[in-house]
């Protein structure tokens, strides 16, 4: 049981850290979340020369365990302290999936609990983000709802619980009726309800999740999970095709054809590979169908060119910023895993850890965790890559 004296102490170390790093929050905007995921993702430092510190190799539990602590309060909000001290239905999520990794019940329950009191829409759908006692932004983001049933799934198993295998279920299935669209090469989830209209659709290649999809479909006998599998597939193959790295955002059309976008609706920025196509190699190597591993083991070369690797990079693999981030190595790892390449992979998640521990981060420690307990181990998911190394 985590203990409020802990707690208050880690929060300490968080703030002193961040404000001597000099981290900065970010604006966030009106897309439920999307303005945030287009490029104002924190979890990085700017500064190439982080020391990692020296402290022991810890296990995956370890490293979920101590996400727990740091950024979860008593209550089972997970708390942005870096950012403002907000809260994201994403960050609820991340929490949940750490928490089902670890195998803490206690935690799980207190987490769910305070999300189903602050964030549940009346439609069953997460609010995006919530600070100062209340719901600034109530659309949802679909990654955080598909995160958030998975883990229910997940529980309802793990903890001999079918309330929240059910929760997870109706959660899945909310999303699949509101979230989802129909292309020639199969289904795609939507970014959120925004995004709901006529083709083209703005698309968020990181938001695909195979492993879940597999999960909830098993759990529910939806077979338009399958569909969304296949369509996320055949979607992610095209900008793989056509690019050495996928973008943050992209356009997805009727018939299945991808255009990279710099933004969720296209408007501004720059369009490249960062701290949210970073996660699609995760959601890739750790799905139980080789057509998916190999689709993450793709990158693997591009990553590869880089000894310090940098968050931000455009779609051909060259550097266009000097943010360091514990997620670029745990992305580089599961594209490593799923190559084949366990002893590099394990490397860069050591890297992503020492990171994230001498730079802590809301989103870097969070995808620190979650690329741990992802990739080298069976807690979450059962074709975890790095699994039979453990």
């Amino acid at each position: 049981m985590r203990k409020k004296t802990r707690l208050l102490l880690a929060a300490a170390v968080v703030v002193a850290v961040a404000v001597t790093a000099g981290i900065a929050s970010f604006v966030v905007g009106p897309f439920g979340g999307s303005s945030d995921e287009a490029g104002g993702r924190t979890g990085a430092t700017s500064d190439p020369g982080i020391t990692p510190t020296s402290a022991p190799e810890r296990t995956p539990d370890q490293i979920g365990e101590a996400f727990l602590d740091d950024w979860v309060d008593s209550d089972g909000r997970v708390v942005r302290r870096d950012q403002g001290g907000d809260t994201v239905s994403e960050g609820q999520a991340y929490g949940l999936l750490v928490a089902v990794g670890v195998d803490d019940e206690s935690a799980f329950d207190s987490i769910w609990g305070w999300t189903t009191d602050n964030l549940v829409r009346d439609d069953g759908l997460l609010s995006w983000q919530w600070a100062d006692g209340a719901v600034v932004d109530d659309g949802p983001a679909s990654d955080a709802d598909v995160d958030a049933a998975r883990a229910l799934v997940l529980a309802g198993d793990a903890f001999d619980r079918p309330d929240l295998t059910a929760a997870g279920v109706e959660l899945g299935e909310v999303v699949l009726d509101t979230m989802t669209a129909s292309t020639d090469v199969g289904r795609i989830l939507l970014p959120g309800l925004w995004a709901q209209g006529d083709a083209p659709w703005s698309y968020n290649p990181s938001y695909a999740s195979p492993a879940t999809f597999q999960e909830l479909g098993d759990a529910s006998g939806d077979p338009r999970w399958d569909e969304l599998a296949a369509g996320s597939r055949a979607v992610t193959t095209a900008i793989l095709d056509s690019t050495a790295l996928p973008s943050d955002w992209a356009q997805v059309s009727a018939d299945g054809s991808v255009v990279p976008l710099p933004s969720a609706d296209g408007s501004s920025g720059s369009v490249r590979y960062s701290y949210d196509a970073a996660r699609l190699p995760l959601r890739y190597a750790e799905s139980c169908d080789p057509a998916d591993v190999a689709l993450a083991a793709r990158l693997a070369p591009v990553l590869q060119r880089y000894d310090e690797l940098p968050m931000q990079l455009d779609l051909g693999g060259q550097s266009t910023g000097e943010d360091r981030s514990p997620l670029a190595y745990a992305a580089r790892a599961a594209a490593e895993a799923a190559a084949g390449d366990h002893s590099a992979a394990a490397d860069d998640l050591r890297r992503a850890d020492e990171i994230a521990t001498s730079t802590p981060t809301y989103y870097g420690t969070a995808w620190s965790a979650l690329a741990a307990l992802q990739l080298d181990g069976t807690s979450i998911g059962a074709c975890s890559p790095l699994g039979s190394d453990s």
